[in-house]
C-alpha cells in the first residue's frame, strides 16, 4: 500500500541506478525518471546528483530513503496483519535476492508465482547477501534468498536447496583440459574473484582455508561485483573464476566458457531468510512455499 513512486524512490536510491531500478520494478526507465521527477518538483528539491560516475543522493534524497524504509516497512506490516485477517493470496510483495539468485534463478521463479497469484504484485531486489539480511531485519522487504545461512538472531534461516561451486574458464585457458582440479592446482593461474561481501567469495575463501591454502596466495587480477561481468572477463582467457553453475549453463550451452569440478566438490547452500518476529501471511507462507520448490527444482535439474 505504500505510494508508488515512493516504492520507486527506494528502488532507485537502493540500486543507485534508474536502469536496475527499472529492471527491478519491471518498469521502462522512462516512467521511473518520470515518477522521480514527480517527487522532486512535489518537493522542489533535487533527490539525486548526476555525475559521470552515476548518480548519488542529495542531503534530501539520503533524508527522504531513511523515511521511505520506515513507511514501506510499516506498510508491509499493515499488508501482513489485514492479509492475515483477510485470508486473501495477494498484495504487494517486496523480495530481496542475492546476486546469483536473483539475476539467474529468482525471475523465473517471481514470474510463475504471479501466474499463479495473479493478484500479487511482487518486487525484486538484487544486491549481495549482507545488504539483502539487513533489509528484511529493516522491514523494507518481506523475505530474502541468500546464498548462506544467515546468522542474524533477527532471521529465521530455512535452507532450501544446494548450489555447486566450480571454475570457470574460457575453453582456451590451460585449465580447461582438466575433468576436476584441486585447489592446488589454482595458485598457478590468474583468478578473478568476485567483490568482498559476495556469498561467493564468502564460500570460496573458506573452502581455500579448509584446503590448508591462504587465499591472499591466489594470483588475483580483478575483482567484479555481478556473476554476469565476472563470465564476460573470463571469457577474454583473463583468468579463471569460481562461480555457481547456475550463471554458466547458458555460456557453456554456447561454447563460450567451461566449468570444471573441484575435487573435494564445492557445494553451499542456498537459503531463504524472514524476520522471526512477524506473523507470516498467507502471501509470504504461499511465497515460501513455492520458491523453495522451484530452487530445489533447480539444485536437481
Amino acid at each position: 500500500m505504500a505510494d508508488r513512486r515512493l516504492q520507486i524512490f527506494h528502488a532507485v536510491a537502493t540500486e543507485l541506478s534508474f536502469t536496475k531500478a527499472a529492471d527491478m520494478l519491471f518498469m521502462t526507465q522512462p516512467a521511473v525518471t518520470a515518477q522521480i521527477k514527480q517527487l522532486e518538483e512535489h518537493y522542489n528539491t533535487r533527490l539525486f546528483a548526476r555525475g559521470r560516475g552515476g548518480i548519488s543522493l542529495t542531503p534530501a534524497g539520503a533524508l527522504m530513503l531513511e523515511c521511505a524504509r520506515r513507511i514501506i516497512g510499516l506498510s508491509s506490516e499493515m499488508d501482513r496483519r489485514v492479509g492475515k485477517l483477510t485470508d486473501e493470496i495477494g498484495g504487494f510483495l517486496p523480495v530481496g535476492a542475492s546476486t546469483t539468485i536473483g539475476d539467474f534463478l529468482l525471475p523465473r521463479i517471481l514470474g510463475q508465482f504471479k501466474l499463479q497469484y495473479p493478484k500479487v504484485k511482487p518486487s525484486l531486489t538484487v544486491a549481495n547477501s549482507g545488504i539483502i539480511e539487513m533489509q528484511v531485519v529493516e522491514h523494507t522487504i518481506d523475505v530474502g534468498l541468500i546464498e548462506s545461512p544467515s546468522h542474524h538472531a533477527k532471521l529465521q534461516t530455512d535452507v532450501c536447496c544446494d548450489d555447486e561451486l566450480q571454475v570457470i574458464c574460457s575453453p582456451k585457458f590451460p585449465l580447461a583440459r582438466h575433468r576436476e582440479l584441486s585447489p592446488a592446482q589454482l595458485l598457478e593461474h590468474p583468478y578473478i574473484s568476485r567483490e568482498t561481501g559476495s556469498g561467493t567469495r564468502e564460500y570460496t575463501e573458506d573452502y581455500l582455508r579448509q584446503a590448508g591454502l591462504n587465499p591472499a596466495s591466489m594470483q588475483l587480477v580483478m575483482e567484479l561485483g555481478g556473476p554476469e561481468a565476472l563470465n564476460g572477463v573470463v571469457e577474454t582467457g583473463l583468468g579463471f573464476a569460481i562461480a555457481s553453475r547456475a550463471t554458466v549453463r547458458k555460456a557453456q550451452r554456447t561454447g563460450d566458457l567451461v566449468a570444471i569440478p573441484l575435487k573435494p566438490r564445492l557445494i553451499r547452500s542456498l537459503s531463504i531468510v524472514y524476520p522471526r518476529d512477524n506473523v507470516k501471511t498467507r502471501l509470504v507462507t504461499a511465497f515460501l512455499d513455492f520458491a523453495t520448490l522451484g530452487l530445489r527444482h533447480f539444485s536437481a535439474g
